[in-house]
């Protein structure tokens, strides 16, 4: 991959002036031979793996920070999901594993560990159903653990016994971290079509098809586009502006594209994918909501900014899709409200609502992402806002996900605090005629008719 010195000095610009950054390069690991039916010599194989398999991480990340002068705000590790390992256990309780890993994590210094997770999209297995009984005591007893569970695709439908059963796990686990603004639900996501290379959290775990070990980088990116999008004349039409888009995802993605392969070089393990992704922080300036607004809508949440989203996700793609050809992950622009400042403003002024988060998510990356709810919220209206997005997903063949906060002992208006990238939360109303019965069905919604594809 060949670097002209122009491309050089623009991104140098833009980590200088407009908070271009790396956000994640992730280390996705195997867990394959880690197996025994004693939880404790498992757990202990799993903290051997991953301590001995990422011990260079961190000292390579801060490598190419030093060689590049692009900062990588965040080293993160996903592992396969541990439903699998927990199937093969003599116990119901799959939290030592979770210690283990988080072990793992502090002893090699990365920020998340992704994989607490289990797919029961089609049926709630013995292993999938030790890790969601379990996610509540984990997400308490762990600083660094995340745990996802993807419970529909377009290819088996929504199973609905898992979405009640991921309802009831949010509260439980929101009630189990009331101590620490509920921030166990922080690192918990419900997914719909999750994708097996993801390297962001707190979703990200490592696929059954993927290699034994492989480097997954997540770019960022969302100052330098707002800034891009706001030096445009008010009178350039919106081609002008996706254009712009465009060519400012593939200078970002080439950058995150050479830090991808030199990382997986030195690490002596495969090169995955370069995540396209716009993910926001808390930091001014640094929103996806601001480039929404130099678009020119007046406040996000507005009308058009589902519109202004689907110009903004598409020319991303797109841009990003002639800088690297090994695109993957989720790719677009996510739109979590806690971690971003445009967001936070938006929802507060009330221009932002739940149910206009639900419309941007059909043309978005991801889903209701970092959204804090009153503490009383009933685990059925959980529940129908959890099969709502699902059904977005599945329906349009995307992912989509629901990381939900309910700030047990808050209600609208009062904030939950997170603190780095997590940032914090206002409480947003929620509409509450979920009812009781609905949720309560279960069974499975059958797959969509553009299932049928083969």
């Amino acid at each position: 991959m060949h670097i002209m010195p122009e491309e050089i000095v623009e991104t140098l610009l833009m980590v200088q002036q407009q908070h271009l950054d790396i956000r994640t390069i992730t280390l996705g690991l195997s867990l394959g031979g880690c197996a025994d039916s004693d939880v404790t010599v498992a757990s202990r194989r799993v903290y051997d793996r991953v301590a001995r398999a990422a011990e260079h991480l961190v000292p390579v990340a801060r490598q190419l920070e030093a060689e590049y002068g692009i900062p990588i705000v965040n080293r993160r590790i996903s592992v396969t999901p541990i439903a699998a390992l927990a199937a093969t256990c003599d116990t119901d309780d799959a939290t030592p594993f979770a210690e283990a890993l988080d072990r793992a994590a502090a002893e090699v210094g990365v920020d998340f560990v992704g994989g607490f997770s289990a797919l029961v999209h089609k049926g709630i297995g013995l292993g999938g159903r030790r890790v969601i009984d379990s996610i509540p005591a984990a997400m308490a007893s762990t600083e660094r653990v995340c745990a996802s569970v993807n419970v529909a695709t377009t290819r088996a439908g929504i199973n609905m016994d898992a979405v009640l059963a991921m309802a009831r796990t949010v509260r439980a686990t929101a009630e189990a971290t009331a101590d620490r603004d509920c921030i166990g639900c922080a690192k918990l996501v419900v997914f719909a079509n999750m994708v097996e290379d993801n390297p962001f959290m707190a979703g990200a775990v490592h696929g059954s098809g993927e290699p034994d070990a492989v480097v997954n980088v997540g770019i960022s990116g969302p100052g330098v586009v707002r800034a891009i999008v706001a030096a445009l004349p008010e009178d350039a039409d919106l081609t002008t502006v996706a254009e712009a888009i465009k060519a400012t995802a593939f200078k970002i993605t080439r950058a995150g594209e050479l830090v991808a392969r030199e990382a997986a070089r030195r690490l002596d393990v495969a090169m995955g994918i370069v995540d396209l992704s716009l993910a926001p922080t808390p930091a001014e300036g640094d929103s996806v909501a601001g480039i929404i607004e130099a678009m020119g809508v007046g406040r996000c949440g507005g009308p058009g900014t589902t519109a202004a989203l689907a110009l903004l996700n598409d020319a991303v793609k797109k841009g990003g899709a002639m800088g690297t050809s090994s695109t993957g992950g989720l790719s677009g622009a996510f739109i979590p409200v806690s971690e971003d400042a445009g967001m936070i403003r938006a929802a507060e002024s009330g221009a932002l609502t739940l149910e206009k988060l639900e419309a941007m998510t059909a043309v978005c990356s991801v889903g209701l992402d970092m959204i804090a709810i009153p503490g009383d919220t009933s685990a059925e209206t959980i529940a129908g806002v959890i099969a709502d997005e699902c059904a977005i997903g599945v329906v349009n063949s995307k992912t989509t996900a629901v990381r939900l906060i309910p700030a047990i002992g808050k209600g609208v208006g009062e904030r939950l605090s997170f603190g780095g990238l997590l940032g914090e939360a206002p409480v947003m109303p929620i509409n509450e005629w979920a009812g009781t019965v609905f949720a309560r069905r279960g069974g499975r919604m059958p797959a969509p008719l553009q299932s049928l594809r083969n």
